[in-house]
């Protein structure tokens, strides 16, 4: 039953780009080394992953026409606010098709301070690991510290997502070292009701 929930959310998925897959990431995907991967920008050269390094990264990989990135992307545009000057860079990258001609509208829109750039399917599941066989679901969030490991990434992770701010500041807390704080506002989250997207 499962099995055929997954192929058929799928589906849906690549329609709409409005679904969250149920499940944490693949236990044996996380640490590793991140792979260079390559933001195309519209208004300069490109952006390579690598020379982020040293800095605590959250990655943002998304769809433009997806409500649930369009959030995530305005929240992380808040979280960029809040830890300037705290070694954390927020980069983001959309992906569906015609991300590029739409690139521009999402930013001003959703991503203000931090740069976010476009890709395509093929080198994002390559940069996540994934086969392309594989059904993804977006937003897709991945935690680097600053010494280019992979710490942690959701894909599309419903649970993750249901109270992604607290999550998002636990797995930056987490990187920095004041892991501490995290749990705290995930503990105080969990006892709260997630908000209905």
């Amino acid at each position: 039953m499962r099995k055929s929930f997954v192929l058929v959310a799928a589906a849906t998925s690549l329609f709409s780009g409005l679904l969250f897959a149920t499940g944490a990431p693949k236990k044996d995907a996380v640490p590793r080394k991140a792979s260079e991967f390559v933001f195309n920008m519209i208004d300069g050269p490109q952006k390579l992953l690598s020379g982020y390094r040293g800095k605590n990264i959250v990655l943002a990989l998304m769809y433009t026409t997806c409500p649930h990135c369009q959030h995530t992307s305005e929240l992380l545009t808040k979280i960029q606010a809040e830890y300037t000057g705290k070694n954390v860079q927020v980069l983001g990258a959309v992906f569906d098709n015609g991300a590029a001609g739409r690139l521009q509208q999402f930013k001003a829109q959703f991503a203000q301070n931090y740069p976010l750039g476009y890709s395509n399917q093929d080198s994002v599941l390559q940069f996540l690991g994934l086969p392309p066989t594989e059904p993804y679901f977006v937003p897709i969030l991945v935690f680097i510290d600053r010494t280019g490991t992979i710490r942690s990434q959701y894909i599309g992770d419903e649970a993750f997502l249901s109270h992604q701010e607290v999550n998002i500041r636990a797995e930056i807390d987490k990187m920095l070292g004041t892991a501490s704080a995290g749990v705290t506002r995930a503990k105080a989250a969990a006892a709260k009701p997630a908000p209905k997207s």
